[in-house]
C-alpha cells in the first residue's frame, strides 16, 4: 500500500479554478432573509472563525476553521481547529460536502457533482493533515469514526444556513471518506458519489491486484512496463549511485523507511502501479520499448517521471503520515506480487505501512473495521454511486452493492484511470447517474424524472474552475 498507499494519495477529484474578481449577486450574498450577509452568517456559529475570503466570479469562497473536539466520544478532553472551505452560490442551491481524505485546497474549486447539480460546496481537510492536527498528536483519535463526526458536526453547523439537499462526494480516498460517513451517520445525506473508492475488506487477501496487472491494457503495454521495472532492479548498484547523489543534491534523508536502499525498491516496486492509476494506455508510447537496451539515465527518467524518487524520503512521507498510519490500522494496504522478476532482484517486496510511519507513533491493525464497512454497503447503501476506472489499479477491490441497497449503483468508466469520473462512463450510465444525482439533490427537472437519458450537469463546464487537479506526489495512495 505504499505507494498503494499514496493510492488514496492521490487523486483528488477535484476541479480547479481560479478566479477574477466579481461580486456575488445580492441574493447569493445574503441569507433566506435576504438582508444577513453570507459571511455574517457563517461566523455567527460558534466555532466558526474566517481565514481568508476570496473574489470569485459568481461565488463567495471563504477560508475558515472550525473548533472540533479531538475525540467526539469526549468532547472535554481537547478541542483542534479544523479547517474548511465554503463555495457559496446560493442558500437556495443544494450543498455539495467534498472531501479528498487529505488537505483541503484553498483555491477554489467545484467537484463534479457540484457542477452536476450548481450547487453550494463545503469542502473538509481530513483530521490530522496539517494544519488540522491536534497539539499534542494523540494518534489513536484518528480513526474513520471520529473522521466521520468531524463531518457529522460540520454538516449540523451549516444546515440551518444550507438548508435545501445535502450529498457527499470524494476521489481515492476522498470516496472512502463519503462511504464511511454514509456508514456512520446514515440519514445526514440525501445521497454519496463517491469515486474510485478501494474496499480492502480482507487485508492479507490481495490477489484481485495480481489478476488486475495480469490482464490490463495490452501485452505490449505491459512487457515495456515490466521490462523497465525489472531493469531498475537489475541495475540497482549503479542507480541507486546516481540515487545517494540525487538525495545529497536534494536534501532527503531516509529515517522513517530506514535506508536508501529501501526506498529505492519502493520508489521502483511502484511504477507499474503509478503508470495505471495516473496514465492511459496511450501513453504507453512514452515508456522504453526496449529496456535492456535502454540508458541508465532512461531508465531513471521513466522510473522517477512516474513513482517520483523523493517520494520515500523522510520529506515526501511526513506530510502524508495520517493516510499510512490509518493503511495500517484501519484502511489496509495492497500487496501484489512481481512474477516478472527473478527473487534474487526484490529485497523486501511491498512493505507495510509501518514502514512509512514514525517509529514513535505506536500502531496496531483493527482488521474487523473494513469487514464492517464492506457488509453496511452491501446490505444498507441508500442513495450511493461508485464511480470506478477500469484501468485503475484501486478499482480492482470495488465496493459492491447487494439486495439490500437501494438506489445504489456501481459503475466503470471504459478504459479511464484513477481520473474517473461520470462524464467518462458510457452514454447510458452517464446519463443515468447524472439524473441520480439532480433527484437525490432535489432538482431534477420532470423532463429528467420521466426520462433520465435526458440529463445533464446544470451548470455550464468552465475550463478553470471544473479543471481537474490529479496529484502525484505519492503514486501508492488512493
Amino acid at each position: 500500500m505504499r505507494k498503494a498507499l499514496r493510492w488514496l494519495l492521490a487523486l483528488t477529484v477535484l476541479i480547479g479554478t481560479l478566479g477574477t474578481a466579481g461580486a456575488a449577486t445580492a441574493a447569493d450574498a445574503a441569507g433566506t432573509d435576504g438582508t444577513t450577509d453570507i459571511k455574517e452568517r457563517l461566523l455567527s456559529i460558534p466555532g466558526m472563525s474566517l481565514v481568508e475570503e476570496k473574489p470569485y466570479t459568481g461565488y463567495r469562497f471563504f477560508v475558515l476553521n472550525y473548533t472540533q473536539p479531538v475525540d467526539h466520544r469526549k468532547p472535554s478532553k481537547g478541542t483542534f481547529q479544523q479547517r474548511i472551505t465554503v463555495l457559496h452560490k446560493d442558500v437556495a442551491r443544494p450543498t455539495v460536502f467534498f472531501t479528498s481524505g487529505y488537505n483541503v485546497s484553498t483555491t477554489p474549486r467545484r467537484s463534479e457533482p457540484t457542477q452536476i447539480v450548481d450547487g453550494n460546496q463545503v469542502s473538509l481537510e481530513y483530521r490530522f493533515f496539517t494544519p488540522s492536527r491536534p497539539q499534542p498528536a494523540d494518534w489513536s483519535k484518528l480513526d474513520i469514526w471520529q473522521a466521520a463526526s468531524d463531518q457529522h458536526r460540520v454538516f449540523k453547523a451549516l444546515k440551518g444556513i444550507y438548508g435545501k439537499k445535502w450529498i457527499s462526494t470524494g476521489g481515492s480516498k476522498g470516496g472512502m471518506t463519503a462511504t464511511y460517513y454514509e456508514r456512520f451517520y446514515p440519514r445526514d445525506m440525501d445521497g454519496v458519489v463517491a469515486y474510485v473508492a478501494p474496499n480492502d475488506v480482507v487485508n492479507k487477501e490481495d490477489s484481485a491486484y495480481d489478476r488486475f496487472f495480469a490482464g490490463v491494457g495490452t501485452k505490449e503495454c505491459r512487457d515495456r512496463l515490466n521490462g523497465v521495472q525489472r531493469e531498475a532492479l537489475v541495475r540497482r548498484e549503479p542507480l541507486e549511485k546516481k540515487y545517494a547523489a540525487f538525495a545529497q543534491d536534494n536534501g532527503l534523508t531516509f529515517t522513517t523507511i530506514g535506508s536508501l536502499d529501501k526506498a529505492y525498491e519502493a520508489t521502483v516496486l511502484d511504477y507499474v502501479w503509478g503508470f495505471w492509476q495516473y496514465s492511459l494506455l496511450s501513453d504507453c508510447d512514452q515508456i522504453p520499448a526496449d529496456a535492456k537496451n535502454a540508458t541508465d539515465d532512461e531508465i531513471w527518467d521513466s522510473v522517477d517521471t512516474i513513482s517520483g524518487f523523493s517520494a520515500y524520503a523522510d520529506q515526501g512521507l511526513s506530510n502524508y503520515t495520517p493516510y499510512y498510519y490509518q493503511a495500517g490500522t484501519q484502511l489496509g494496504a495492497p500487496t501484489i506480487r512481481f512474477p516478472h522478476i527473478e527473487k534474487q532482484y526484490i529485497r523486501y517486496g511491498y512493505q507495510p505501512p509501518r514502514n512509512f510511519v514514525p517509529r514513535d507513533i505506536p500502531m496496531k491493525f483493527q482488521p474487523s473495521a473494513m469487514r464492517d464497512i464492506d457488509t453496511w454497503v452491501r446490505h444498507n447503501a441508500r442513495h450511493m454511486l461508485f464511480v470506478n476506472g477500469q484501468n485503475d489499479p484501486w478499482s480492482a477491490e470495488p465496493f459492491r452493492v447487494g439486495k439490500g441497497a437501494k438506489d445504489s449503483y456501481v459503475m466503470t468508466a471504459p478504459g479511464m484511470n484513477h481520473g474517473a469520473n461520470v462524464a467518462g462512463l458510457v452514454p447510458e450510465q452517464k446519463a443515468l447517474a447524472t439524473a441520480r444525482i439532480l433527484d437525490w439533490a432535489g432538482v431534477a427537472s420532470s423532463s429528467v424524472q420521466a426520462d433520465p437519458q435526458a440529463a445533464k450537469p446544470l451548470a455550464k463546464f468552465d475550463a478553470k474552475l471544473d479543471k481537474r487537479d490529479v496529484q502525484r506526489e505519492m503514486t501508492l495512495r488512493p
